[in-house]
């Protein structure tokens, strides 16, 4: 028997989108599922796994000689793309595609409570506090900077364009520009860009290029009272300095769904830094049903592609650590 291994947290209606994604005809009746939480899983089981769909501890797969596909429930790829992670022959893929709606709606909800200050006004409410808070701005007329316009930028552009911001679209490759943006440029034009947003918000995966990206020299640079969203990876913004920006005032505010350090350790400076909100890498997740649905899709997709000799989806570039370039692709 083949062995598919699957930790997806998947249900009844799952495991038979995913058992009957390859015909008998075309080799299913020699696939054997077995579906087992991350935790549970063990190194021989992923040495003895051909196909797994789901992620696993990284240091398993280095002996996965059978391995032909990891077919990821995250977007973010790396911890695998590192070099001797993956057997030579395995193919690597992310789950691009199904964290669009729901990471962008996180983000739009946190850019509406920071502009309108409806986090103090939360603050003052546990004080008891009938409080003024002041003037406050709008998305409409505002400038939005979104750095990385794959699934998760491209929807958050498409919702802040909807609302009548200025939309700028940074990205590593260049594309034809959609029309939910504004003004598209590549990545090497982003400090001449930083000082003109209202809003700058990324959503960018962790790599050794995005690391510290947004650091406290481009930090500077950004228009003096501006907003800034992360809910793409934390190693993107170092901790001292997005803090040092908050309590100058150089910053309006920000909004991060993923920190240098997780889980946020108890006396991290972050948890009183003012017109910080903070939340726990959860914007995505499994919070959402669609997301669940669309990677079992994919996860599907990509069993019958990798047994029927086709090509995959989202195929992870080990050289780069994102997604292999394709329309519309991660930045």
């Amino acid at each position: 028997m083949r062995e598919v291994l699957v930790t997806i947290p998947v249900e009844p209606q799952h495991k038979i989108c995913l058992e009957n994604a390859v015909p008998a005809s075309e080799g299913g009746r020699e696939l054997h599922f077995t579906y087992l939480a991350k935790e549970n899983v063990t190194q021989e089981m992923v040495e003895n796994a051909e196909v797994i769909l789901g992620n696993v501890n990284p240091e398993y797969l280095r002996r996965a000689g059978r391995l032909k596909l990891l077919q990821l429930d995250s977007a973010g790829a790396a911890s695998y793309t590192v070099p001797g992670v993956m057997p030579p022959k395995a193919q690597l893929a992310n789950a691009t595609g199904a964290y669009g709606l729901a990471v962008s709606e996180h983000m739009l909800a946190s850019v509406l409570m920071l502009v309108k200050k409806l986090h103090l006004y939360q603050q003052n409410m546990q004080h008891h506090q009938w409080k003024d808070e002041g003037q406050v701005s709008s998305i409409r007329d505002s400038v939005t900077l979104v750095i990385g316009l794959g699934d998760i930028g491209g929807q958050f552009a498409k919702k802040m364009h909807a609302l009548g911001s200025h939309v700028i679209g940074v990205r590593r490759n260049q594309a034809k520009r959609p029309d939910y943006v504004d003004e598209m440029y590549q990545m090497e034009e982003l400090d001449s860009l930083l000082g003109r947003a209202d809003i700058v918000a990324c959503s960018l995966p962790g790599t050794p290029q995005t690391e510290h990206l947004i650091n406290k020299e481009r930090i500077a640079k950004m228009k003096d009272g501006a907003f800034l969203i992360n809910a793409g990876r934390g190693s993107l913004i170092p901790t001292k300095d997005l803090c040092e920006a908050l309590y100058s005032g150089k910053l309006g505010g920000a909004a991060i769904d993923v920190a240098e350090q997780e889980p946020l350790p108890e006396d991290s400076m972050l948890w009183d830094a003012p017109n910080l909100l903070v939340t726990p890498h959860i914007s995505g997740n499994y919070h959402m049903r669609q997301i669940k649905e669309m990677i079992v899709e994919i996860a599907a997709d990509n069993l019958k592609a990798v047994m029927s000799g086709g090509r995959i989806k989202n195929e992870v570039d080990f050289q780069t650590g994102y997604r292999k370039f394709q329309e519309p692709e991660d930045i």
